[in-house]
């Protein structure tokens, strides 16, 4: 073949496949999706709402229901032992736990880490609130409660009526978690 006839083959070729992936882009582009993607839930879009019912397992292998807590001032915390800012906060909730059980605070941590993997580390901490477990179901439970991303630690915080009134990702302060509370006793 002579030079000329390759580079009108290659030409030729080149408009094809563009012509090709043009078409293509095209009916791809008219054609409806049959399911829709779906924007995960924001904390803010959760605030304002009730929280739906859960059970998941304690460290004793007990199921633990969102509504044995009914009534009381809940913060739930997701968070796992590796989580430089949950290893920060948990002390503050610690304290917050013991400061304010008598006027009706509930902290419950949750973690999609077994049991044997924060033993020692509820241990080290002295966590005085109730610790849940659960993998997969975990992440589910904090889909529903904003946290449609997995960020830790994420915190949310319900009124005694069980309406969602409060949410963050990331660390959460001991001043800002109390001035919460604080207007819910």
């Amino acid at each position: 073949m002579k030079q000329w006839q390759v580079i009108t083959l290659a030409g030729v070729i080149a408009l094809l496949a563009g012509m090709g992936g043009y078409q293509l882009q095209q009916n791809i582009g008219s054609e409806k999706p049959t399911t829709a993607i779906q924007k995960p839930i924001s904390p803010e879009a959760v605030v304002g709402t009730m929280a739906e019912e859960f059970i998941l397992p304690d460290m004793n292998g007990n199921q633990r229901h969102l509504s044995e807590w009914q009534g009381k001032i809940i913060a739930i915390n997701f968070w796992a032992t590796w989580c430089a800012p949950c290893r920060e906060e948990i002390p503050d909730f610690v304290e917050l736990q013991r400061q304010y059980n008598s006027a009706g605070l509930q902290f419950i941590g949750i973690t999609l880490q077994q049991t044997e993997e924060i033993v020692d580390f509820i241990a080290a901490f002295n966590v005085n609130y109730p610790s849940l477990v659960g993998g997969n179901e975990v992440i589910k439970i904090a889909k529903k409660l904003g946290n449609g991303i997995g960020a830790l630690p994420y915190t949310v915080i319900i009124d005694r009526s069980g309406r969602i009134v409060f949410t963050r990702r990331g660390r959460l302060s001991k001043s800002e978690a109390e001035s919460v509370i604080q207007t819910l006793l």
